[in-house]
């Protein structure tokens, strides 16, 4: 860590205003003052880092402001983490750890903390830093994907343009007809690449967000009119299958674009599998504010349904299910409902989806939050 605990603790006394070492509420809050007359102490909370102070049991004594900021409620998970207690527990007096400590709940976060051995107000103890590599982690696993998945996904398209190159360049050269139809599979196949590598990187970006609550407003009229203005561009007989019920009034926190985004996905996959093969399509898009709190958001339709046995791997990063017999579109790039899943975490949400075979599917999106939120 670059300085002795010791000496930077060395210089500092604790005022208590709670139980030592207690997690709940506001972490026990201790204050660190000065001591003496030395005008070149170092105050804990004055330091640009999370750093915290453990027993050399692994029990808190103090949290720094920069700490409680930074990983706010879920700073007693990582203080109670196996790997910083054995690191703790396993560290020799004047010695240094570094532990790498991942959390899955509520969602995915990396942290990596450094652990030095030191004293606290002349008792053992260790001081501990700790730095968030969420971002660098949701980074690394884009990278993976992309080399697992993506290449894969990317190389039927990028073979079938390449023939079709190769054909115009040869045998159809001066044929037309061949010529035209030709290019306009190439275009599609050049748009299905194009919707995968935009998917991709919005995904990426959504999940090195998904540990940061948004502090935005959103008010339920205005997403409405937003996703209203979205279903213009579409064409005509897609628009004529969705029905946008009225908004009930109300705002909530979140970030707009990101659930305007969870509806659009929605409302696509909607279009996709959801058209029923020998009546007229209907896809429905509500909103409703609950009793015990939180607003619903739900996208049903009347199609054929899903199989009980993809419903559990729908959100899984290109998990993709065949379009029923008759129903048309075509194959999705298997992102879309990854992204509703990262988004909806990041809003401390809840998605659950429900299905049964010829009856349509319901896509309900739970977002915490109350009319009234300042």
């Amino acid at each position: 860590m670059g300085f002795m605990a010791g000496a930077l603790l060395g210089g500092i006394a604790v005022r208590r205003y709670g139980a030592v070492g207690r997690l709940s509420g506001d972490f026990a809050r201790l204050q660190a003052e000065p001591v003496g007359a030395d005008e070149d102490a170092v105050q804990v909370d004055d330091l640009p880092v999370s750093l915290l102070v453990l027993t050399r049991g692994g029990r808190l004594l103090h949290a720094g402001a920069r700490a409680q900021m930074e990983f706010a409620e879920g700073l007693g998970m990582f203080v109670r983490h196996p790997a910083l207690q054995r690191a703790v527990a396993e560290l020799r007096p004047g010695g240094v750890a570094e532990v790498t400590i991942e959390a899955d709940v509520p969602v995915r976060r990396v942290v990596q903390a450094f652990v030095r051995a030191g004293a606290w107000h002349g008792q053992p103890a260790c001081v501990v830093v700790l730095l968030d590599a969420t971002a660098r982690d949701a980074l690394d696993r884009a990278r993976s994907d992309f080399v697992a998945h993506a290449s894969h996904e990317l190389r039927t398209p990028l073979a079938a343009l390449t023939g079709f190159i190769e054909t115009l360049q040869g045998p159809a050269a001066n044929d037309a007809t061949a010529r035209h139809k030709f290019l306009a599979i190439m275009a599609r196949q050049a748009s299905r690449m194009q919707r995968l590598i935009d998917r991709l990187l919005y995904l990426s970006r959504v999940q090195m967000l998904e540990h940061q609550r948004p502090q935005g407003m959103i008010a339920v009229a205005d997403l409405f009119a937003r996703f209203n203005d979205e279903v213009q561009g579409k064409p005509e007989a897609d628009r004529a299958a969705l029905v946008l019920h009225p908004a009930p009034a109300g705002a909530l926190r979140g970030d707009a674009d990101q659930i305007l985004q969870v509806l659009v996905n929605l409302s696509e996959n909607a279009l996709r599998y959801g058209r029923p093969p020998s009546v007229e399509p209907r896809i429905e898009i509500a909103a409703q504010w609950q009793d015990n709190g939180g607003l619903l958001l739900s996208v049903r339709d009347n199609g054929p349904g899903i199989a009980p046995e993809h419903l559990p791997r729908l959100t899984e990063r290109f998990y993709r299910v065949s379009p029923a017999p008759g129903a048309g579109g075509e194959q999705g790039t298997g992102l879309g409902l990854a992204i509703v899943r990262h988004i909806v975490d990041r809003h401390g949400g809840r998605l659950d989806i429900t299905s049964v075979p010829g009856q349509g599917t319901c896509c309900a999106v739970w977002l915490p939050g109350s009319t009234n939120v300042p």
